[in-house]
């Protein structure tokens, strides 16, 4: 009976580091050949205890319709045909391949592709073993491993990250951050061409605390090289940061935009969010130096500041008001997309406008000029005050009103339309008959535009604020 060849790769990775024990493993083979397969099964053992990799049968996927199960998990929209992929079955097959691990994360809690606890890994492939690795001979991947079977459930090739967000979590006691990754053809705008592969955008949430749970390849806690003052949040942002070629993790800024109301489950702390509708979807607005981003359940929007075309107010209320986004797809930039998000509280105006006037995202009945002129229309580069007052009442330089103005102006002349077909016999009852119609809205709870606001808030119009 002939007897199978040894893998030396395996042997070879499992004491990479130790090579007078690896010699002495070889020795051993070629003294006994009958135990080569025992030799085999301690280095995978050994490889797995390493780097907590499933062992070479289960990352081959060796079981009849695994490969394509786990295709099913990891591509968004499922069946792709092998013959369909060409290319892209190379980074299939480097995410779940048993590749060096750079560091690792136990215990993070995924929201987004699935909500479950797994284990965060960035991982190396060199060229050779790899169709996609980048002209420095490496390729990477961020992956998520279930730490009970061992089983890769999802991840992205480094080079398909377009965007990573570093957010605040909404309404929690607990202060915490989730991390935003937007692949490739994930940004709920973009469609991937037929026969693409793509990505699932993944989020997961940290604490804001030591990194306890963070450790580097070699198993070496993170907290070892780590400064005292070290998070999470920074640990992860440095990491990334440092791996990252064509972006940069991104973080809310005052400079963009800070809500007016801070944090009602922890006083003190700005707000970086607003919150809105999506249908009757609820979720989070962030305005961000790269873009728009509406989030936190599936479907996630993330509108990059080139790709939007317009943005304007409609249906606005005495509290709230919509805000439209019109957005092209890079690859079919003929086909405009419209997407609304419903009930923002008018607080939030002004530092919304002002977002809008700093990155020059003008009105949409401005939006054919916008295009004329390349989207190149910022009069003002320094202070985003600078291009018009705090109430929006001008948008840019060109001196138009935004839209929101205009529609509350046409509100208050249809209210001193009504007033003029009053009784003038019924003067005396009409207290102070002089006041402007912003005066009688502040004053006047139960009229008209009271009862409007409550047919579109429903029981939220108790949870916002008056101004």
């Amino acid at each position: 009976m002939s007897s199978k060849p040894v893998d030396h790769t395996v042997i070879d990775r499992a004491f990479e580091d130790n090579a007078p024990l690896r010699k002495r493993v070889y020795s051993a083979i070629a003294s006994t050949p009958e135990h080569a397969r025992l030799f085999e099964d301690i280095a995978k053992y050994t490889s797995t205890l390493r780097s907590s990799a499933s062992s070479g049968n289960s990352v081959a996927g060796s079981e009849a319709g695994g490969p394509a199960a786990k295709k099913r998990k990891l591509i968004n929209g499922g069946a792709a045909a092998t013959g369909q992929m060409g290319g892209d079955a190379a980074l299939l097959a480097g995410l779940t391949a048993d590749a060096e691990l750079q560091f690792y994360v136990q215990d993070l809690s995924f929201a987004i592709p699935q909500r479950k606890k797994l284990r965060l890994e960035l991982t190396r492939l060199p060229a050779a073993a790899s169709a996609s690795a980048s002209a420095g001979g490496l390729a990477e991947y961020l992956r998520a491993r279930n730490q009970g079977s061992g089983e890769v459930e999802f991840g992205v090739p480094l080079e398909k990250i377009q965007h990573i967000l570093c957010l605040p979590v909404p309404e929690k006691t607990q202060r915490q951050f989730n991390f935003c990754i937007i692949p490739e053809y994930g940004d709920g705008i973009t469609s991937a061409p037929d026969g693409q592969v793509s990505f699932e955008p993944i989020v997961w949430t940290i604490p804001d605390g030591p990194p306890r749970t963070a450790f580097l390849g070699s198993g070496t806690p993170a907290m070892e090289s780590a400064n005292l003052a070290e998070t999470y949040e920074s640990y992860l942002r440095r990491t990334l940061d440092g791996r990252l070629k064509q972006t940069k993790v991104v973080c809310p800024s005052e400079k963009e935009f800070v809500s007016p109301t801070p944090e009602a489950h922890r006083k003190g702390d700005k707000a970086y969010h607003v919150k809105a509708f999506r249908g009757s979807k609820e979720g989070f607005l962030f305005f961000l130096s790269t873009g728009i981003f509406f989030g936190f359940k599936k479907p996630l929007i993330f509108f990059s500041l080139e790709n939007i075309d317009s943005i304007s107010y409609t249906s606005v209320l005495q509290r709230t008001f919509n805000l439209n986004i019109a957005a092209r797809s890079p690859l079919k930039p003929d086909e405009v997309q419209e997407f609304e998000l419903s009930m923002i509280d008018q607080s939030n105006h002004p530092g919304i406008d002002a977002y809008i006037k700093k990155h020059g995202l003008q009105d949409a009945s401005l939006a054919e000029a916008r295009r004329a002129k390349k989207l190149n229309i910022n009069g003002v580069k320094g202070d985003p005050a600078a291009s018009g007052d705090d109430d929006g009442a001008v948008s840019g330089g060109d001196g138009e009103e935004s839209e929101l103005v205009k529609a509350q102006r046409e509100l208050e002349d249809q209210e001193d339309e009504e007033e003029e077909d009053y009784d003038p016999g019924s003067e005396g009852d009409s207290d102070g008959s002089g006041s402007s119609s912003e005066e009688e809205e502040e004053e006047v709870g139960g009229g008209d535009a009271g009862d409007l606001v409550k047919e579109e808030l429903g029981s939220e119009a108790e949870e916002v604020e008056e101004d």
